[in-house]
């Protein structure tokens, strides 16, 4: 071969390997940096999930809090619970633990129980149960010692009697002397950590020094984020708080110094070894309390690495086919130009079949970028309707109230209404103009009504003070005087001295009367032998006002119950009247008592006198 020919040759081959070599380095830092930009993707991808369920346990966790948080509020207000407090007699405390009891299936509580001043535990759900807490001294329990001082508390601990963790929320209940005792609820997360073991990956809740107390591995209850200072360690020890637990540290250690993603290594309960996963933590809403959620990360990462690397040999693909064919050429460049022609168009084919396949890629990755928002959007629109769930309870409670406390006036409005043109075609303007005047002061009488309502809704209680009984029983018979005059047999009404007062507020104290003579009416039925009576009777410190009929009476079903909302007897009834009559008598210091046989119902409102 001439020395120029073998030359060529070799200047050809290293032009050829230098080639390869170019775009073996340029494939591998492609492939190197794929991998890079997949990882950091891989990583987002798992952390925006992994916040989306973590700040949506946390709501739901709030969601269990709020509700829990409600019940102590209510049950301090209880007249049970208050008359426990004061007779200690024991067919009320009797009467209480039954209606404790019956309050744990609704309200998902775990234990109720009430603690008078001294933190004796005098009447409790589990009363009949071989842990009953009744009984008990709790004086030493912080949920006592912060509500007494505090007027409420909640604390996490473990059951000194049930050896169950949960959280004690707890609400002081005063007297006119001062601290009658404590009502106290516990809850348990069972339910909601056994939810997370089925929907979510590893999750937990630690307090404001890190120990774990809601958990979806009960391996992990009572374990620490870090090491506890020996200092910390021992007043933890004493105060029995978490019983014996050793309080030792989770198997959980950062894989890497940056903050985010918070990448860590950790050992889940019966793994043998640790596992990567991606570590997000959010605040509960009104709790000094942080959720954290474990989500694995190899899977996802790995996938996302591998799609950036398939993604980006198909970019290149192009350039290596186009120096594949720069090569061929330089190969066959004494070859004709038919065989030139042919290696063109299949050139050209294959370039078609890889743009086919870049498009289609891109579509998928289009396609996923959607869903992938679709599912964000519906996680936000499960949150929001948790929220609106919660308002439209609220509203649909007062939106009730308002339309039977309005019904009754509206009613009279028409009845004044009709009879205005009855007179008005007799030609009695006097008539009605009176009847106009009686028309105005009733739609006040609502406007007042609807005002109070608003103003109850913002926790407001209205102006207070005397107010003349006689006003009172006027009032609600110039509201219902026309449906009496049409349905009912007798009405007898015993009017006070004009002088007598009590403390309250004169709209809402009508509201209760019309409410309790309506019910006497309609348990008549107006029927010609039906008799109603209004007395009321007066000592140095009450006024008694009864209202009674001789009614069927109340069934025992329903006088077990009477005074919880929605609890009804009337096919179209709402069950609320009662409830609002027993709300306002004890807001301004009475209370109602309930008699009832099978010769009718007797109902006395107890009000304070003032002299």
């Amino acid at each position: 071969m001439p020395r120029t020919s073998y030359r060529a040759l070799r200047s050809g081959w290293a032009i050829n390997v230098a080639l390869v070599a170019v775009a073996a380095v340029i494939i591998i830092a492609a492939l190197f940096a794929a991998a890079d930009y997949g990882r950091q993707r891989g990583y987002q991808t798992v952390t925006d999930r992994a916040r989306n369920t973590a700040e949506l346990n946390a709501v739901l966790l709030r969601t269990v809090l709020e509700k829990q948080r409600s019940i102590p509020f209510v049950l301090s207000q209880d007249r049970d619970v208050i008359s426990a407090l004061s007779t200690r007699s024991e067919s009320v405390l009797q009467l209480l633990n039954r209606k404790l009891e019956s309050l744990i299936g609704g309200t998902g509580s775990a234990v109720i129980y009430l603690l008078d001043a001294g933190g004796l535990a005098i009447a409790a759900s589990n009363w009949n149960e071989p842990i009953s807490f009744v009984g008990t001294n709790y004086s030493f329990r912080p949920y006592y010692t912060r509500a007494v001082r505090n007027g409420s508390a909640e604390h996490y601990a473990l059951g000194t009697v049930s050896k169950r963790p949960g959280l004690y929320i707890s609400r002081r209940i005063d007297g006119p002397t001062g601290v009658l005792g404590v009502i106290v609820v516990k809850l348990e997360f069972d339910e909601i950590e056994a939810d997370w073991r089925r929907n979510s990956d590893p999750t937990f809740v630690v307090d404001q020094r890190g120990i774990v107390l809601v958990t979806s591995f009960p391996d992990w209850r009572f374990m620490t984020e870090g090491v506890i200072p020996a200092d910390r360690m021992g007043p933890l020890r004493e105060s029995l708080q978490f019983g014996g637990a050793s309080l030792t540290p989770l198997d959980i250690v950062p894989s890497t110094s940056q903050a985010e993603p918070d990448i860590v290594r950790a050992r889940l309960p019966g793994a043998t070894s640790r596992r990567e996963f991606v570590r997000v933590q959010t605040q509960v809403p009104t709790t000094s309390w942080k959720l954290q959620s474990l989500t694995p990360a190899t899977p996802a990462v790995t996938e996302s690495v591998r799609n950036a690397q398939v993604v980006t040999l198909l970019f290149l693909a192009p350039l290596l086919s186009l120096t594949a064919f720069f090569l061929r050429r330089r190969g066959l460049a004494l070859r004709r130009a038919r065989e030139q022609e042919a290696a063109r168009l299949e050139l050209e084919r294959r370039v078609e079949a890889r743009t086919a396949d870049l498009s289609t890629a891109h579509a998928e990755l289009v396609m996923q970028a959607e869903e992938r928002q679709k599912t964000e959007t519906k996680l936000q629109t499960v949150q929001l309707e948790l929220v609106q769930a919660n308002r439209l309870a609220i509203l649909g409670q007062v939106t009730a109230g308002v339309a039977h406390e309005i019904n009754q006036p509206v009613a009279a409005i028409r009845s004044y209404a009709d009879n205005a043109a009855t007179f008005l075609d007799r030609h009695q303007v006097a008539s009605v103009r009176d009847n106009l005047k009686t028309i105005a002061g009733l739609t006040e009488r609502i406007g007042s009504i609807t005002d109070e309502l608003r103003t109850f809704s913002r926790k407001g209680t209205g102006e207070s003070g005397p107010v003349n009984v006689v006003d009172i029983i006027e009032g609600a018979m110039l509201l219902l005087g026309s449906r009496f005059r049409q349905r009912a047999g007798q009405i007898l009404t015993e009017m006070p001295p004009a002088d007598v007062k009590v403390y309250g507020n004169r709209i809402r104290l009508e509201q209760v009367l019309i409410n309790l003579m309506q019910n006497a009416l309609e348990a008549t039925e107006g029927g010609p032998a039906s008799r109603i009576s209004v007395r009321c009777a007066i000592d140095d410190e009450e006024v008694r006002l009864t209202i009674a009929d001789n009614g069927p009476g109340i069934p025992d079903s329903i006088m077990q119950m009477l005074f919880t909302p929605f609890n009804t007897s009337k096919d179209r009834g709402l069950g609320l009247g009662l409830v609002i009559c027993h709300d306002i008598v004890a807001e301004y210091g009475g209370h109602i008592e309930v008699e009832s046989s099978s010769a009718g119902a007797e109902f006395t409102v107890h009000l304070r006198k003032v002299v």
